[in-house]
């Protein structure tokens, strides 16, 4: 297999670093990366496959062009795409089952990072069996009022607003009468209580929804379709998540750590065990890589990637688990620090901690591992159904 770039894409490539240098010097300043994006986006180089009118570069999809122009960014250490759940989750559905004008008022200020949205998806009795929720929403005149309870919002004590998924029809079927919503969260009938972890940090939430009101209109899909919308949805969360691109980086940086840290006196780069470890780490990474590039290949051939499609967030989640048992052994005692984020300083080893906590977390999110595994085996290899778990879950 030839992994190498045509000159055409090494003619990109050039293209992209000479931008680079002219218009991108390292800054923190807010409206100084705002206008790199804008100019970024005016060359074609970001956002990609978003249309014009939205904010996006309206280019044909090329991914191997977006692979060239991510290394370049990721080498001059450029600021790229907005990351996260607001614009790999949230933007694709609104594009794909929005109304126009919902796409009109929310897309462009969310690429930017103006809009920031939180997911209010699970609930204490509803997590992988999603289609358990109680949250309801019903319909007073022009808009929606909302009760319930929403927990694990990642970012909700910082998010402007809220996707959500919240019952509209209570008699129908358990999968059905689900809307899919979009609301405000600075209103008096939101309360945001932060989750303490054990980190010290407290990235996610539980939110409170006492009459919280949304316009009728702030509906992605058709009322009670909200389950068919979410599917979509948790289609682009696990793409996120299982992204090569985040494993790349990672295995990059756990690189820069192992070659500054010494066992017995000597660079930990030498030991004979450690380099086991990171060649079956980077064989880990390779494989990933190259079932990008097929997967990629057959979408654009508007073929499907079958079972190999399935297997993208499971296969993410296990390489930082890897990468993080590979650290934790190596820093030794400076994994047991967490970042003190109110010390100023900046963090040393002690932020692999996070990392370590992260490979945990990762497991869960979008999906746990062992759905993953059940998915796997009943929709990708048509293995039956575990008769342990109950043929309505989600």
């Amino acid at each position: 297999m030839d992994l190498s770039y045509s000159k055409g894409y090494e003619d990109l490539r050039a293209e992209v670093r000479g931008f680079l240098a002219e218009r991108w010097s390292p800054a923190e300043d807010r409206d100084t990366i705002r206008a790199f994006r804008l100019d970024s986006i005016a060359a074609g180089y970001l956002y990609r496959s978003i249309p014009a009118r939205y904010g996006g570069a309206e280019q044909e999809a090329d991914p191997v062009a977006a692979q060239v122009i991510s290394e370049e960014f990721a080498r001059a250490s450029a600021p790229g795409e907005v990351q996260g759940i607001s614009t790999e989750m949230l933007i694709p559905t609104i594009l794909e089952r929005g109304e126009e004008w919902q796409k009109q008022m929310f897309v462009t200020p969310t690429l930017m990072g103006d809009m920031v949205w939180c997911q209010g998806y699970s609930e204490p009795g509803a997590g992988s069996d999603l289609a358990s929720l109680r949250t309801t929403a019903e319909l007073d005149g022009d808009h929606w009022v909302i009760n319930g309870q929403k927990v694990w919002t990642t970012g909700g004590h910082l998010a402007d607003k809220m996707f959500l998924l919240a019952r509209t029809e209570p008699e129908a079927p358990k999968h059905h009468g689900i809307s899919y919503l979009l609301l405000d969260m600075d209103q008096p009938g939101v309360e945001v209580r932060p989750l303490k972890q054990i980190t010290g940090t407290a990235e996610f939430n539980e939110v409170f929804f006492t009459n919280a009101r949304t316009p009728a209109d702030w509906i992605v899909g058709e009322r009670g379709e909200g389950w068919s919308v979410s599917r979509s949805l948790l289609r682009h969360e696990r793409l996120m998540v299982g992204n090569p691109a985040r494993s790349d980086a990672l295995f990059r940086s756990m690189k820069k750590l192992v070659s500054t840290i010494t066992i017995d006196g000597r660079p930990a780069i030498e030991s004979p065990e450690v380099q086991q470890r990171l060649v079956q780490l980077e064989g880990w990474l390779e494989t990933q890589r190259c079932s990008g590039y097929y997967q990629s290949t057959k979408e654009l051939k508007g073929e499907s990637t079958g079972t190999l499609g399935l297997t993208n967030k499971l296969n993410n989640s296990n390489f930082a688990q890897r990468i993080a048992e590979l650290v934790i052994d190596l820093i030794g005692a400076d994994s047991l620090l967490a970042p003190n984020p109110e010390s100023g300083k900046r963090p040393g080893n002690e932020r692999w901690m996070n990392q370590y906590m992260g490979s945990l977390g990762i497991a869960i999110a979008g999906g746990t591992s062992n759905i993953q595994r059940n998915i796997i085996a009943e929709r990708g290899l048509g293995l039956p159904r575990d008769p342990l778990i109950s043929d309505d879950r989600s």
